[in-house]
């Protein structure tokens, strides 16, 4: 990502703490169908991210003589974005569960043994490409590396080190599976419990941190 990552890095981050395809991919590892089921859902989830961020660089990407200007709109991006953060993380933090307290599984989750490939491979594209947090993220990356005016090259390779991180989370279950088989049935079960009850709290916490980092950038860019 060269001289972009401390931009991106962050954002590529948030992404990847989103708790449903994390919990979305586990379930799908622990189904009879795992193998077919998660690479789907990998290669939709990927497909999404690098799609929508390429989609936003492209349209951004237009020759402008004031290259102040397409800083001031990164900067602004990640201002409102931090914002934006914060909020989702004071959202998650009231939502987390109550001590004691086990949430329910959403239903499209607790199908997650009768999909097949193409079905979790939409999944993994909806949820990356039209959730609102994923999808705002997405546009927010594309629109930086338009504006860190960099060439052709180092665009592409940004879009792909973004998708890396921002999937990370999700790639390393599927691939860690498809090496290691089904002795890893108890450890998937182990994170997907402890992610179901713990994940609320994690990612508000997350959320608040990186909210605040792109806050102090947005700032630092304009001031």
């Amino acid at each position: 990502m060269g001289g972009l990552a401390p931009d991106l890095l962050p954002l590529a981050v948030v992404v990847a703490i989103s708790p449903v395809p994390i919990l979305a991919v586990l379930l799908m590892l622990l189904t009879p169908k795992a193998r077919g089921t998660s690479a789907g859902f990998l290669a939709g989830w990927l497909a999404g991210i690098a799609g929508v961020t390429t989609a936003v660089l492209l349209l951004a990407d237009e020759p402008d003589p004031d290259s102040s200007r397409s800083s001031a709109v990164a900067s602004w991006l990640e201002l409102v974005l931090g914002v934006l953060l914060l909020l989702l993380a004071a959202r998650q933090w009231r939502s987390r569960p109550k001590p004691g307290e086990v949430p329910a599984t959403p239903r499209w989750l607790a199908a997650a043994d009768r999909f097949t490939a193409a079905r979790a491979g939409g999944l993994g594209l909806v949820l990356s490409a039209a959730n609102p947090k994923a999808l705002l993220v997405c546009i927010a990356a594309g629109a930086t590396i338009a504006a860190g005016d960099v060439e052709g090259a180092q665009a592409a390779w940004s879009v792909v080190g973004f998708t890396v991180v921002a999937a990370s989370t999700v790639a390393l279950p599927v691939l860690a599976f498809a090496v290691s088989g089904g002795r890893m049935t108890a450890a998937l079960e182990a994170l997907r419990s402890w992610l179901t009850v713990r994940g609320a709290v994690v990612t508000a916490t997350l959320l608040m941190a990186i909210g605040v980092i792109l806050i102090g950038q947005g700032l630092s860019g304009l001031l």
